[in-house]
């Protein structure tokens, strides 16, 4: 039999740092670390373990003894509870400084790198109410607080529409208000649910798998469009129409209004086809003039405005004078290829989801942008010596990979073509450092900014840009 994991209470421990994931970090009286989710680096607690390995603690803070001059008052009053806005305990700038602090250890503990000197993070000017895209998920067994499970008062309405609690994929936290995403979002998303149970609309049950209403999509854009997609399990017409006809005269201002039933087990939307309700099947995002149409299942960053400054950062740091080929791997739907068209010769994206390469030529047409080629291929695979003699030797590759980073089959192309410039950006210092140390014997970093597009959360994106050593 396994042996159970004993609980242990630590007293006085003083919270240090921040790690990785969003946990704070303190330290047991025995030297192990302790990974803490719900505490602030300067905060003085008891803890509580909840997990003990052979070189760590995870654990909860129980009791406060002192409070941390980094602290601030959370805006959400669902803090606490919803997992996706884990550090707004934590003051602005304070999250800026354990960001890059993240991304400089990384680098150098890591990768074993040589850095440049530092420019600051870039923050978020806007740090509530940035993201373009939310999902939420309809459940007619809401996750109850600790207060009304204590009351033993009997409960009639447990129908949620709002996010999953963390680590639990049948338990729904239904959301009042939602500080990630602008309005009309919120009074889209209550209006919904209100409708959906004056109208008793069975709410989705997902360990059962029966109910009418399964998730809602809202996306919007910078330039005021919205799009509204409901995702339905059972079919049933007249209480879909019903629904819709009730969103789409509610809210006039929705560009595209979709849905799309879905019976599978689980909600994603990729393989499912999507029916258009009412106005068009997309919306439009626009950057520098640049135009990107955006269906329910395109891949868009989502804080549109830190995106542009993401972008004019990697175009910067490419340094193009209008004569270079460019090779943008994990090009997406070719957002950044498009971005530095203007400033190359050619530029060719590579992807490997078949549906993103369709919107990159689409949005290269509809822009009026003759000057690059998108190719749909398992990166490892397409990304070969045939398809650099194909395409041409780049003079700068831009690559942008997924949280896992690049394929190292995808690293020795790179060294083997030896680009005079590489521009890596990257969703996970962890992985580009150990990336960037498989080419650092060829290529040393000359420029390194980090960029906050997540405000409220531990996450980061990094770009560094790689020249040739002498």
């Amino acid at each position: 039999m396994r042996k159970k994991n004993k609980r242990q209470v630590f007293e006085n421990v003083q919270v240090v740092d921040a790690g990785a994931k969003g946990k704070t970090i303190g330290k047991a009286p025995d030297g192990r670390v302790i990974f803490l989710t719900n505490a602030v680096p300067g905060d003085v607690v008891d803890v509580q373990t909840t997990k003990k390995r052979k070189a760590y603690f995870e654990g909860n803070a129980i009791k406060f003894h002192t409070l941390s001059d980094k602290r601030t008052t959370p805006e959400c009053q669902h803090f606490g509870v919803c997992g996706g806005c884990k550090w707004q305990d934590m003051a602005y700038e304070h999250q800026l400084f354990y960001k890059q602090k993240e991304v400089e250890n990384n680098l150098i503990r890591i990768g074993h790198l040589e850095l440049p000197t530092i420019t600051p993070i870039l923050g978020s000017e806007k740090q509530y109410f940035y993201r373009n895209k939310m999902e939420f998920s309809f459940s007619d067994s809401r996750w109850l607080t600790y207060d009304e499970i204590n009351s033993k008062a009997e409960i009639d309405d447990r129908n949620a529409l709002g996010f999953h609690i963390p680590g639990m994929w049948d338990k729904i936290l239904d959301i009042k208000k939602c500080h990630l995403q602008a309005d009309p979002s919120n009074a889209i998303r209550l209006g919904i649910k209100d409708f959906a149970n004056k109208h008793e609309l069975p709410f989705f049950n997902p360990r059962n798998q029966e109910g009418l209403l399964r998730t809602l999509m809202i996306r919007t854009s910078s330039n005021g469009e919205i799009m509204v997609l409901v995702q339905f399990f059972e079919d049933n017409e007249e209480q879909r129409t019903l629904l819709m006809d009730f969103i789409k005269e509610s809210f006039p201002e929705i560009t595209s209004l979709l849905y799309v039933i879905n019976q599978k087990q689980n909600d994603t939307i990729y393989d499912q086809k999507i029916e258009c309700y009412a106005g068009r099947d997309h919306i439009f995002e626009e950057m520098e003039g640049l135009k990107f149409k955006i269906n329910a299942k395109s891949f868009y960053q989502t804080n549109s405005d830190q995106a542009y400054e993401l972008y004019k950062i990697t175009r910067d740091f490419a340094g193009l004078t209008g004569d270079e080929l460019v090779y943008d791997l994990y090009t997406g739907t070719g957002t950044i290829a498009q971005f530095v068209a203007e400033k190359a010769k050619k530029v060719v994206g590579i992807e490997a989801v078949p549906v993103a390469i369709e919107d990159a030529k689409a949005n290269a047409k509809l822009n009026n942008i003759e000057n690059v080629a998108f190719f749909a291929g398992d990166m490892k695979n397409i990304f070969n010596p045939g398809f650099i003699a194909m395409n041409g030797k780049p003079d700068v590759i831009i690559t942008d990979p997924p949280r896992d980073g690049m394929h190292k089959d995808v690293v020795q192309q790179i060294l083997n073509i030896a680009p005079k410039k590489i521009v890596y950006v990257s969703c996970n210092s962890a992985t580009q450092a150990r990336d960037l140390e498989l080419m650092k014997d060829l290529y040393k970093i000359t420029k390194l900014q980090s960029v906050d597009m997540f405000p409220q959360t531990h996450h980061v994106e990094n770009v560094v840009l790689l020249e040739k050593r002498a």
